[in-house]
């Protein structure tokens, strides 16, 4: 793509609080066009709230959020809807409709955004299903498929309207390691076919190191970023005794699961 490596996301002297209790503060990072992007750090740290400031479901104590040349944060509720069109989300459930069938999950925002038939609808989740593994699968039901297949289901939805931008929020918690492989399989996939740039927040290393292009790390201690650059360079190369610590832990699942607690 002509315009990959270009800045796709930027925030700028971001500071996260709760009141008079600040999370993280001065946070400042640029993702570029078609990189997995990982925000990293231990439980605790913020990860998850710092995704939510940058799809606008928290409001920063001070900083902004831009999308390339845009500040999204002082946009208009009319103009961040305009942006977040053309985003995506993964939520740590999955957060499937139980009642649907997967075809039908993944149909939704096509059904609300688009207006392509119902017939051409049921097409396109068809084939979404399909790039993340699940070709088939497109009449059962959340409750009688994996927890694993269950996440690749959110991820299909998650990529239905095509989006820009992927936002990933723990997308391995409560996986076994195979599940999570499989998991990054159709995110590298998405990223090589769609050409979107993805940001996820995970606590797991095998994937970190693996499948991730660039990335930040939260000090819980410091309470803002240590350390910014590709993982597995931060393995080799970083003398922050936080970075390494959490870059070298036994067990690539460590602090993974159902939820950090709050923040995250």
């Amino acid at each position: 793509m002509a315009d990959e490596g270009k800045t796709r996301l930027s925030v700028r002297h971001l500071t996260m609080a709760f009141g008079s209790f600040v999370v993280m503060r001065d946070l400042n990072f640029e993702v570029r066009r078609g990189s997995i992007f990982f925000i990293m750090g231990g439980s605790g740290c913020g990860k998850s709230t710092l995704l939510r400031h940058m799809i606008g479901l928290n409001e920063p104590a001070e900083g902004e959020v831009f999308y390339e040349d845009v500040n999204f944060t002082r946009s208009s509720p009319e103009e961040r809807e305009q942006l977040l069109r053309r985003v995506g989300v993964l939520y740590q459930s999955g957060a499937l409709w139980s009642s649907m069938t997967l075809g039908e999950n993944v149909g939704l925002p096509l059904g609300e955004f688009t207006s392509l038939s119902p017939a051409e609808i049921e097409e396109v989740a068809t084939l979404k299903l399909a790039l993340v593994g699940l070709k088939g699968f497109e009449d059962y039901f959340p409750s009688e498929i994996s927890g694993g297949m269950q996440k690749r289901a959110g991820l299909a939805r998650a990529m239905a309207l095509d989006p820009d931008i992927l936002f990933l929020d723990e997308p391995s918690a409560g996986l076994d390691p195979i599940s999570s492989r499989m998991l990054d399989e159709p995110i590298v996939g998405l990223r090589d076919s769609l050409g979107s740039t993805i940001v996820i927040v995970s606590h797991e290393l095998a994937s970190i190191l693996s499948i991730g292009d660039d990335c930040v790390f939260l000090d819980i201690d410091e309470r803002t970023i240590t350390a910014r650059g590709r993982p597995r360079d931060l393995l080799e190369q970083s003398d922050n005794a936080n970075v390494r610590r959490f870059l070298t832990r036994a067990g690539s699942r460590e602090g993974s699961g159902a939820g950090e607690g709050a923040p995250t």
